[in-house]
């Protein structure tokens, strides 16, 4: 990676108006890897300038121009596919194995489906005598997480450049490197100039200022609910659009039809995924009552089987900091304080006495009232609730502010989708499923609004306008 001492602004690296950085840990190693610039308003303002005034050239391109720079940052993914595995591993500390297939491969085939997307889209289309057009929002400011901070990247700027929109970039201060990688293969692509800004920084700084620009059409933001609502209440005054994805508490249930071993594996397994940093991980897992004791057993031998490390057999990681663990530990401590019986795990540890890691966590005897149930831990914990019939699972399931995603596993798909029509999420994964690129992806209640991938991921920024005839 070269040029990470700039700032990506109107088609050139340039330096920061102040001498400012933040530094790059790895938490699996704790060692720092790279620093880059913490911007400043100032140079916010530049950037947002620099998509300004880039907004309508790269609005009226057709769709077919589009498209096809959009494949070439396909390909230039595909050719620095090792570059941005290391950029994403190396900030988060999960292991290179499992960031390929988890953090790289997928963006890349995301922004590949944007692409064809396009072609879905109704850009313009006759209602009676109107002509209804499709065109895009403006300038989007971009505020993007770490725990996922490729595929959140392509999931705002993949649609953006679908629309015809330009943008500024704000990566988390925790993983910014790959926005690094791609901003050169977004430049060798054939992006013009001023169409993707990049400024790294705080959130403080640079979402704060980006979040109430006036000269910005769109926020789209993605973390914390808490953080959230700030970035609504500074884009407000200005009323310009708001996208969020947000937190979850996502509930899984399990039937009493289920193959046992093969949900609660997949409900284990899907928790401690990326050490439990998803937004959608299922971490409330319910079960029917007289299967409860045999569940319990099999999560606690699933978890406690679970490779952590840095290596090629490593299933999770560290956490993605040192304050990350302390946040989770503590959580810990509280679940044991209110009530609940800890299976296994619970623990920090390291590898060769370095990293910021935690032992997969399961949690019994935990009711839907406790802390560690109602809140999001954004670690390796797993709830695990008894139920006693399906009409008492569909009330601890929708019995929280958050509506992000949701998991069912029973005997066959229709008694799959059947829950699954009850349950109030954005998401429901059924019978083990996968997440889709294909699909929409967004909460209900306090998880967020807006939609990302697909056409609708698209449409999110496009403003739609009337044309009356007098035919």
């Amino acid at each position: 990676m070269n040029n990470l001492d700039s700032l990506y602004i109107n088609g050139e690296w340039t330096k920061s108006d102040a001498d400012q950085i933040l530094t790059v840990v790895n938490p699996a190693t704790e060692a720092a890897v790279a620093s880059v610039p913490s911007a400043t308003t100032s140079d916010v303002d530049r950037a947002v300038a620099a998509a300004r005034e880039a907004f309508p050239a790269w609005s009226a391109t057709s769709v077919a121009e589009r498209q096809s720079i959009i494949l070439a940052i396909v390909k230039g993914m595909q050719d620095r596919f090792d570059e941005l595995t290391q950029a994403v591993s190396s900030s988060m500390g999960c292991p290179e194995a499992v960031t390929r297939w988890l953090q790289i491969e997928g963006p890349i085939e995301g922004l590949e489906l944007f692409a064809k997307h396009m072609d879905d889209i109704e850009w313009s289309q006759e209602l009676a005598s109107s002509l209804v057009l499709r065109e895009a929002v403006g300038v989007c400011a971009f505020i993007n997480p770490w725990n996922y901070p490729l595929h959140q990247f392509i999931g705002k700027v993949g649609a953006a450049l679908a629309a015809g929109c330009t943008m500024v970039v704000k990566p988390s201060e925790q993983t910014p490197l790959q926005d690094y990688v791609m901003a050169d293969i977004m430049a060798a692509a054939g992006v013009p100039a001023g169409v993707f800004n990049l400024v790294p920084g705080r959130g403080q700084v640079v979402g704060a200022h980006l979040s109430q620009h006036p000269d910005v059409d769109m926020v789209s933001f993605t973390g914390s609910t808490r953080a959230g609502i700030e970035v609504a209440k500074a884009a407000a005054p200005s009323v310009k659009r708001v996208t969020q994805e947000l937190g979850g508490k996502s509930p899984y249930i399990i039937t009493d039809t289920a193959d046992l071993e093969a949900a609660v594996r997949y409900g284990v397994e899907d928790v401690m995924l990326n050490s439990g940093q998803t937004c959608t991980a299922l971490t409330r897992m319910l079960v029917p009552e007289s299967l409860y004791p045999k569940a319990i057993e099999l999560a606690k031998t699933i978890a406690e089987a679970i490779v952590i490390g840095r290596d090629d057999q490593a299933f999770m990681g560290a956490m993605s900091s040192q304050s990350q663990q302390q946040r989770v530990l503590e959580f810990i401590e509280k679940g044991k304080r209110e009530g609940a019986r800890l299976i296994c795990g619970g623990n920090a540890l390291q590898i060769d006495g370095k990293g910021f890691y935690i032992e997969p966590t399961v949690f019994a005897d935990v009711n839907n009232q406790m802390t560690i149930a109602r809140e999001e831990i954004f670690g390796p914990v797993l709830c695990m609730i008894p139920y006693n019939d399906l009409d008492d699972a569909l009330a601890i399931a929708n019995d929280t502010p958050y509506g992000l995603s949701s998991g069912v596993f029973a005997a066959d798909e229709a008694q799959a989708l059947a829950i699954a029509r009850r349950i109030r999420a954005g998401q429901c994964y059924i019978n083990g499923a996968q997440f889709s690129f294909h699909a929409p992806f967004g909460g209900y209640k306090q998880s967020g609004n807006g939609r990302e991938f697909s056409t609708l991921g698209i449409e999110e920024f496009l403003e739609v306008k009337a044309i009356q005839r007098n035919v």
